[in-house]
């Protein structure tokens, strides 16, 4: 089992930034690809970012590239995802998510998910 928190999430103005954090625990020895995903009100959950094992390729989604970077500290077990110029449509519960299969750019080849964090975004 992989146990992953989120933190870092909050109320921000419009064009301010973040910078979410996912701490992995549990049985980290496997080679996990992390990502990120968010979900708001009566949408889907969509993919945000996803970095691999190593940290060496990520994948971002149309709608956040340039504005996010995710990163990962393999050392601490941590993986972060930089986001700045936030946008109002940016407001949604954000969930860390560890797979197997990577990349993971889907939400059906998550194996494990963390409990989400709220990033609310104010005009």
């Amino acid at each position: 089992q992989v146990q992953l928190v989120e933190s870092g999430g909050g109320l921000v103005q419009a064009g301010g930034s973040l910078r979410l954090s996912c701490a992995v625990s549990g049985r980290t020895s496997g080679s996990y690809g992390m990502a990120w995903f968010r979900q708001a009100p009566g949408k889907e959950r969509e993919f945000v970012s996803t970095i691999s094992w190593s940290g060496g390729s990520t994948y971002y989604a149309d709608s956040m590239k340039g504005r996010v970077t995710i990163s990962r500290d393999n050392a601490k077990n941590t993986v972060y995802l930089q986001m700045n110029g936030l946008k109002p449509e940016d407001t949604a519960v954000y969930y860390c998510a560890a797979g197997s299969t990577i990349p993971v750019m889907k939400a059906s080849l998550v194996n494990y998910w963390g409990q989400g964090t709220q990033v609310t975004v104010s005009s």
